[in-house]
């Protein structure tokens, strides 16, 4: 017969009724251990990188003067710092990739519910959807420039790259769900709408968080693409900038801060990812 805690021996220590199994214990003690191990060989993998990288231009097994070295990138990041407005720079590549990516996301989900909506419309712009997405989007970088000007063709061009693909991934989420729940919701009295709000959007949330990752790295290249031909800011501007004129430190290290913008905008993609995962677990 069990004892009631409030009846236990006082010379005893109480136990929880819901104590963790050792067997559980130890699972998190191993998963605990995996991901330090992951991320020790991350790291070690970027190390050796990095580290063969300097060794190949110091001894000129590569060429220095077409792709600088690790250890010059940090003087150059310090003057990039200091003199060449290099955190503007940044914010003007963040800021138009973040308005690129919402236009992208926004568009695209509204297009996709107007296509589940209407089988009609879908049948109809399902073939231009296709070739709009196959078609080559740097041939819309002169076009935008005419039409919106050097300062908004960046924003176009990242919309260009992105709007496509989320409008086809989150598509084919919509008709993922199953049938059954909407039969059922319909059955049970609700209008499309209805359907689409409590049924088909909350059964999509996976499809919308693949179409959030895409769509973050999709709306950066659009954004690099447009400023490499019109933008006078922007680290895409830094980088077609120091390569005419052959300072190869000023490029690589406006490719490295690229690169940290967007593993940074990944993790915040991840979070939001964490936090739809509890909510519609």
């Amino acid at each position: 017969m069990a004892v009631p805690l409030s009846l236990a021996p006082a010379g005893d220590a109480p136990v929880a009724a819901n104590a963790p199994s050792p067997e559980y214990l130890a699972w998190r003690a191993r998963e605990r251990r995996r991901r330090v191990w992951i991320l020790a060989t991350q790291v070690l993998v970027l190390a050796a990188f990095l580290a063969l990288w300097e060794v190949l231009a110091r001894t000129h097994v590569v060429n220095p003067m077409l792709t600088s070295y690790p250890s010059a990138l940090w003087p150059a990041f310090l003057d990039l710092l200091r003199h060449g407005d290099l955190v503007g720079h940044t914010w003007a590549t963040f800021k138009a990739t973040l308005i690129g990516f919402a236009l992208s996301m926004g568009i695209g989900i509204a297009v996709a519910a107007a296509l589940w909506w209407s089988g009609f419309a879908q049948k109809v712009l399902d073939p231009f959807l296709v070739v709009a997405n196959a078609m080559p989007k740097i041939a819309f970088v002169p076009i935008f420039y005419l039409w919106l000007g050097s300062d908004y063709s960046v924003y176009g061009m990242a919309v260009a790259i992105a709007v496509f693909v989320t409008i086809m991934v989150v598509y084919e989420g919509f008709q993922a769900i199953d049938p059954n729940k909407v039969k059922l919701a319909r059955t049970l009295g609700a209008s499309r709408a209805q359907v689409l709000q409590l049924v088909v959007l909350p059964g999509s949330v996976p499809t919308l968080i693949a179409a959030l990752k895409m769509n973050i790295g999709l709306a950066l290249v659009g954004v690099i693409v447009g400023e490499f031909q019109s933008a006078n800011a922007g680290l895409g501007f830094l980088i077609l900038n120091g390569s005419q004129v052959f300072k190869l430190n000023i490029v690589m290290t406006a490719i490295v801060v690229l690169g940290l913008l967007s593993g940074l905008m990944y993790l915040a993609i991840a979070r939001i990812e964490a936090a739809l995962a509890r909510r519609y677990a």
